[in-house]
């Protein structure tokens, strides 16, 4: 198919573009294959917009006489308007749009036609191989093994081909454990905690059934992680009668008698559920009633910090096993590829300091979320503001860098990575010229030849003109494990993702600026030795020193430094 035929008119003049706190601009609309680009005529400040057809959600179409409008509702949830004179130019215009925005296959998406305009020094995309983690576990510990079963996704379609399993356990018997786990997906690791040797595994649900069917082999797997006297723990990411209503089905869960483990539920909603509670919101987000009962009702109602409050209970209660019980953890719901990933990655971060660097959180997204078999195509194919009949549609992803901008807001010290970083994750999510989050597994993204097709999103990343808009100005290392608080007062709306659309971010960005100024100010101080007795300059009380004044009413930033 070519992208011409689906543009019916690839030009229009004397467009204007509207957005909210910006004044309306004019200039000309152009359609390619994969991007809307708008380019203003004005002389002494012109400008530019490109948008991926990626990253169009739904369109609206508003007549007033000849004038026609085109209201554009984005999957990063931005909104803007164009004025197109001419009413056949704009349905013109509207029908290319939707269709070039709707496009069935994935090898005609942009990141197969994208060709970097930077030199490629590192492509982590294939970098992040399972030898390298288990290099790591081998240093620690001589009780797992990799695994090559799953070589030609022959096992499990959603696994990646080398996992990680108990050194005990031979291939056939994973064979047999395969089949006795919903889509084949058999206990492997996850985490393994160095400072007690305790493990987090995950899973699928296991086929028990109405019968009450047993597996010797996924009993011997399970209970082969545990030390002698230990107990461990189930985690099930289903309320107790979702779970037994899934035997029905041929699911069901882990009995006690057969497993040396104590079951837990932590419900964490799924699919269509999830997928409303963010249409909500952002509706929420938009209303500029301006009335605050309204607002509060309907940010309640949405329920999205309920489920922020139950993922957070659940990946605590998983690091409190792990690190403060000294047991181990089995992970799972019913696929294993949504709360289940949920849980395990956030408890990562809670216990290890590695995940906390830019770096570390880079390979845990890639082995805990798109080599665990996580459906992004599928997930992330709508955001907040389609209208079209919702399959398959989650804000999965979306919930887990939402818990982590709580955790990053409650230990802004202890992340080397900044909001920004988790914004632009987001963002490349659910559109990208970058072919990392295509495909709903690592078989589907084998098949269609991406790590050799298209641009990886880590290789873009880790230059270091951009990674240093990344980078947290306040992160000190820190080794500890950080339990983050779940009370309800302690969670807020993450206003980076659902409010900068809907207000001004000038002052904002000022007084971030500001701060960057007087962190790097302050380490230039911490840096100088005292001619006297050569020791640093004390950085807090230095820090405390420093006064910044934000005023959003005024429109004024001012900022006192010490000197001397």
């Amino acid at each position: 198919m070519e992208f011409a035929e689906l543009i019916k008119t690839p030009r229009a003049d004397n467009v204007a573009l509207h957005r909210p706190f910006y004044p309306a601009v004019e200039g000309t609309l152009c359609l390619t294959g994969h991007h809307l680009i708008f380019s203003s005529r004005r002389q002494d400040n012109a400008e530019e917009l490109w948008l991926l057809h990626s990253n169009i959600d739904s369109i609206e179409k508003r007549f007033v006489g000849s004038l026609g409008t085109i209201i554009i509702k984005c999957k990063d949830l931005r909104i803007i308007q164009l004025d197109i004179p001419g009413m056949e130019e704009c349905l013109n215009i509207a029908s290319s749009i939707e269709a070039l925005s709707t496009l069935d296959s994935v090898t005609l998406m942009y990141p197969f036609f994208y060709r970097p305009m930077f030199e490629i020094v590192e492509d982590r995309l294939r970098s992040f191989l399972h030898d390298q983690e288990f290099e790591l576990l081998s240093s620690v510990t001589e009780e797992w093994r990799l695994s090559c079963i799953n070589k030609e996704f022959s096992v499990c379609p959603s696994y990646p081909p080398v996992v990680i399993v108990p050194k005990s356990i031979d291939d056939e018997a994973l064979r047999k454990v395969a089949m006795f786990r919903h889509g084949s997906r058999f206990p492997v690791l996850s985490y393994y905690h160095k400072k007690n040797g305790m493990v987090m595994m995950r899973s699928s649900q296991p086929l028990t059934g109405t019968n009450g069917r047993r597996c010797k082999e996924d009993e011997k797997l399970i209970n082969a992680t545990l030390r002698p006297g230990k107990r461990g723990y189930i985690i099930d990411t289903r309320s107790l009668n979702v779970a037994q209503q899934a035997r029905a089905k041929g699911g069901g869960f882990e009995q006690e008698a057969h497993y040396q483990w104590r079951r837990i539920h932590k419900c964490i909603e799924r699919f269509h559920i999830l997928q409303e509670s963010l249409i909500k919101l952002v509706e929420a987000c938009n209303d500029q009633s301006h009335n605050m009962d309204r607002w509060l009702s309907k940010l309640e109602a949405s329920n999205w910090l309920t489920h922020i409050k139950e993922i957070l209970t659940a990946a605590c209660l998983a690091a409190q096993c792990i690190d403060r019980e000294g047991a181990s953890v089995l992970v799972h719901g019913t696929e294993g590829t949504d709360s289940t990933l949920q849980v395990t990655s956030l408890a990562q971060i809670i216990l290890d300091p590695r995940c906390r660097t830019i770096r570390g959180f880079e390979s845990l997204v890639v082995r805990e979320w798109l080599q665990a078999g996580h459906p992004f195509q599928q997930r992330c194919a709508q955001s907040a503001y389609s209208n079209s009949k919702q399959k398959w549609e989650a804000p999965v992803f979306l919930l887990f860098l939402d818990c982590v901008w709580q955790i990053l807001r409650q230990f802004p010290c202890s992340f080397e990575f900044n909001e920004q970083f988790l914004i632009m994750l987001f963002e490349h999510a659910y559109a990208s010229q970058f072919g990392t989050f295509l495909g709903n597994n690592e078989n589907e993204r084998s098949k269609l030849k991406l790590p050799q097709k298209t641009m990886s999103l880590w290789s873009w990343v880790n230059r270091s003109e951009e990674l240093s808009k990344f980078q947290n100005p306040l992160f000190e290392a820190n080794s500890l494990v950080i339990w983050p608080s779940v009370a309800p007062q302690s969670l807020q709306l993450w206003e980076g993702v659902f409010l900068r659309w809907n207000r001004p971010s000038k002052f904002l960005d000022e007084a971030q600026e500001e701060m960057i100024s007087i962190i790097r100010y302050n380490k230039e101080l911490q840096a100088k030795k005292t001619q006297t007795t050569g020791h640093t300059v004390v950085s807090w009380q230095l820090f405390c020193l420093e006064i910044v004044t934000v005023s959003a009413e005024a429109g004024t930033l001012t900022s006192t430094q010490p000197h001397g």
